[in-house]
């Protein structure tokens, strides 16, 4: 499991202040060596919490933030969730490990838990946590559920060994708020955190997840959020 993270729901955080709680994310195919390299030292300079980057530039980045402090965050299954066998998945998770990833977000199947297929939906889930060594975090894809597939899919990704329930991937699916937030707190056991993603793109939009919960902010626009400068005009996802 993760370490617990302080929950900053009562406290009144400054834009630079909001630093630790964003995983500063960076995946885009067009991303270049220098670019991922840059993505790291924006990290460290700004005190983010993580750098979000593609599997397959891990290595890259784990070099450059080594001896930091910052994680080296991940995403598998993504960002069509649910598309990768379980067996290749938890292969990747554990090469993605291998590589210095030290936080591994996942999507899930969710159409083997629309249909009714509970155990594999687990095991796929479980697959990873084992496989890996990670703490992993469950991209839910709430949107998407119906009450009682949300229910079920909390207490399964629980019951897999999750350290973080997610409510999506990215702000194509959900932008994240703080109903969806607190929806997951309210579930989440003893030692399982929520992290929101989705279109994160503001100091206040950040502020109000945190307060709803949220202990980690999955954002493209986490220097805009904590210097200030982003407006309605700022793209996020």
């Amino acid at each position: 499991m993760s370490e617990t993270i302080t929950n900053p729901a009562e406290l009144n955080l400054t834009p630079a202040e909001l630093a630790p709680y964003i995983q500063h994310t960076r995946i885009e195919s067009t991303a270049t060596r220098d670019d991922m390299i840059a993505h790291a030292k924006e990290a460290v300079t700004h005190g983010f919490n993580a750098a979000m980057v593609s599997a397959s530039w891990v290595p890259v980045v784990a070099a450059e933030l080594a001896g930091t402090g910052v994680g080296i965050a991940t995403a598998l299954d993504f960002p069509t969730v649910g598309v990768m066998t379980s067996a290749g998945k938890a292969a990747e998770a554990a090469e993605i490990a291998r590589l210095g990833a030290t936080q591994l977000d996942i999507g899930v199947q969710i159409g083997w838990l629309k249909s009714g297929m509970y155990n594999e939906f687990r095991e796929d889930i479980a697959g990873v946590v084992r496989a890996s060594g990670l703490p992993v975090k469950v991209m839910l894809e709430l949107p998407l559920l119906t009450d009682s597939e949300k229910e079920a899919a909390v207490e399964l990704a629980m019951e897999a060994g999750v350290s973080f329930l997610k409510n999506s991937s990215s702000g194509q699916i959900e932008i994240a708020n703080p109903t969806s937030v607190r929806y997951l707190v309210d579930r989440a056991r003893d030692g399982v955190q929520v992290k929101a993603s989705g279109a994160i793109k503001h100091h206040q939009q950040a502020l109000d997840l945190l307060r709803a919960g949220a202990v980690l902010l999955g954002t493209s626009a986490g220097v805009e959020i904590v210097t200030g400068t982003a407006d309605d005009s700022t793209t996020s996802y």
